[in-house]
């Protein structure tokens, strides 16, 4: 892909300025970037939700950053266009913004990503100043945020009452003032999301937030339909490919079993064919 300009953190200011929303989708593995990349996409989360989609466990806590350096991996070498941003997963910045700046640093140098992404507002306002004072593109999360679900009890929709939508006001302009690119927001109220996009100079990224946000973001497992027991509203399926690759691997199966598969086309029979 010869001549093909790469995605930053300026050209999507550029696209808020321009009103011209930001299209972002998980990713986890070289050949799912390397198709998304060609697709167009403007940016590529290597997102937490590998924990749940990749590796089946019931929240995001459990992905190490190891793992989470794996994945980025994976994606930066199928990507030539996209912006790359990875999760830091938990427990890998809470503690202290040293800890934090060390995180993100093995995140840059290991994976060649161009941006990391923390969860919280003003508690985590140590951590993202200190990893920005690096040279290190921070975007943050605001509204619903699944590390913290153990503390909320509920993936119920965020920032309904006063309190803390005035927190969640507070916490976005502070994440802007101390330099970071981007906010994704989470399952929040539309109005609250259109409010906080307008108030903001640095783009927003909505998810369950409506489609007031200066962009969006989907998980690719459900924007693809390969997730078939999550349901929630702001969920758009855009393939069934849960039923496709049941069909095929049944197809593939029938076809072993009668010995269709492989037919006389589809093997070898002399030395040195290839």
């Amino acid at each position: 892909m010869e001549g093909v300009r790469r995605v930053t953190t300026q050209t999507l200011r550029q696209m808020k300025a321009a009103g011209t929303p930001i299209a972002m989708l998980t990713a986890y593995d070289y050949t799912m970037a390397r198709i998304l990349d060609r697709a167009g996409i403007d940016a590529i989360l290597v997102g937490d939700s590998a924990s749940n989609v990749i590796a089946g466990h019931e929240t995001t806590l459990p992905i190490t950053l190891e793992q989470m350096i794996y994945h980025a991996q994976c994606v930066v070498r199928g990507v030539t266009r996209a912006l790359v941003i990875v999760d830091l997963p938990f427990g890998t910045y809470q503690g202290n913004s040293k800890e934090a700046l060390a995180s993100s640093i093995r995140v840059m140098k290991e994976t060649g990503a161009h941006a990391i992404k923390l969860e919280g507002g003003t508690a985590v306002l140590p951590a993202a100043e200190r990893i920005l004072q690096a040279g290190i593109p921070v975007m943050c999360h605001l509204g619903l945020t699944p590390q913290s679900i153990y503390k909320f009890g509920t993936y119920k929709v965020r920032a309904q009452d006063k309190e803390e939508s005035d927190q969640l006001r507070k916490d976005a302009l502070e994440l802007e003032r101390v330099g970071c690119f981007a906010i994704v927001l989470e399952k929040i109220p539309t109005p609250l999301a259109a409010e906080v996009s307008a108030s903001l100079t640095i783009p927003t990224i909505g998810i369950g937030a409506g489609n007031v946000c200066d962009g969006q973001v989907l998980v690719i497992h459900d924007a693809l339909g390969l997730t078939t027991d999550f349901h929630p509203r702001f969920v758009r399926h855009y393939a069934k490919l849960s039923e496709l690759t049941s069909k095929a691997v049944k197809d593939y199966v029938r076809d072993v079993r009668t010995r269709d598969f492989p037919t006389a086309e589809e093997s070898y029979w002399v030395d040195g064919e290839s």
